[in-house]
């Protein structure tokens, strides 16, 4: 009975991780899809707004409960907020200018290489040799992706600047999931996911504001409504709790695994709504990256 509880338990972590990876890959879709429909900082504001305005009535309570909480550290979750909410996501939407989704999508699994090396020039944690081989794999298979195959003429090709904003999108969100280790422990999950809502949505205002009036005004109509209600609730709030259930089922590292999957996904939704090409080089981008990521975290079992 134990047995059979258990592994129904595993079943709903592992379906609640590919369910967020799932949703969390329509973000690259709409991203690309509306690059012409909506600016880049007003799709992140937006998406942020309905965020904070679905989320609120679930963690009012506990935001004015650890109020006191909220302002010691306030430095840390300004810093968090920054990365997280009002640069991350938005670097997202400015790269699906000019890249394609699939590329996005493919690029934004290098964040765990950027975790490694980050962690070793200021953590000062150990890079195995699995590690070593693994980033190596994961850029050769980058530099692939980006240069569409063409890696002898890497310096004579012009690379798109969308490739360039993802990569760094992946540094930042690299970052901001290392500062997450530091969360206050008094501050609950509802409460701090709220607030860094809201003090990244602030933080975004000057900028939405600047392109408000510099930019084409943003029309709002039935595609552009629903695809922000759907960054908005689907990705920024349901994926986030899938996710961190499907954690407490399975764990962190398996879960993980599971995000990997998201240039799958994306890959066919780009197929399927936007009529991307799929060719050998995505493919074997995507073999390279997944395998280079799995051997950097792989860690063998010690024997007793």
């Amino acid at each position: 009975m134990k047995g059979s509880l258990k592994n129904k338990q595993v079943f709903i972590g592992y379906l609640f991780a590919v369910t967020a990876t799932a949703i969390w890959s329509g973000n690259f879709i709409i991203a690309r899809g509306l690059n012409e429909s909506i600016p880049p900082v007003s799709l992140a504001f937006w998406r942020w707004v309905v965020a904070v305005i679905v989320f609120l009535p679930f963690a009012l309570k506990s935001l004015i409960k650890e109020w006191n909480s909220i302002k010691k550290h306030f430095l840390f979750l300004s810093i968090v907020s920054i990365l997280g909410i009002t640069i991350f996501n938005t670097l997202i939407y400015f790269a699906g200018q000019t890249t394609t989704a699939i590329n996005l999508s493919l690029i934004s699994i290098t964040f765990p290489i950027f975790i490694i090396i980050i962690s070793r020039l200021f953590l000062k944690e150990v890079i195995t040799f699995n590690k070593i081989i693994g980033v190596v794999i994961v850029i050769i298979g980058v530099v692939l992706l980006i240069t569409k195959g063409n890696i002898a003429g890497l310096f004579q090709i012009e690379f798109s600047v969308g490739d360039f904003w993802m990569l760094l999108a992946s540094l930042i969100f690299a970052i901001y999931s290392i500062l997450l280790k530091y969360k206050p422990k008094e501050l609950s999950l509802l409460a701090f996911q709220l607030i860094t809502f809201i003090i990244g949505l602030f933080f975004l205002l000057p900028f939405y504001i600047w392109e408000y009036t510099t930019s084409p005004l943003l029309e709002f109509n039935n595609l552009t409504i629903s695809s922000i209600l759907y960054v908005g609730i689907f990705a920024s709030l349901i994926a986030f709790v899938l996710w961190n259930e499907s954690i407490v089922h399975v764990g962190p590292t398996k879960a993980g695994l599971i995000y990997y999957t998201l240039p799958l996904f994306s890959g066919i939704l780009a197929f399927v709504f936007l009529k991307e090409e799929i060719t050998r080089v995505h493919l074997y981008s995507l073999l390279l990256i997944i395998a280079g990521i799995l051997l950097a975290i792989y860690s063998p079992k010690k024997i007793k």
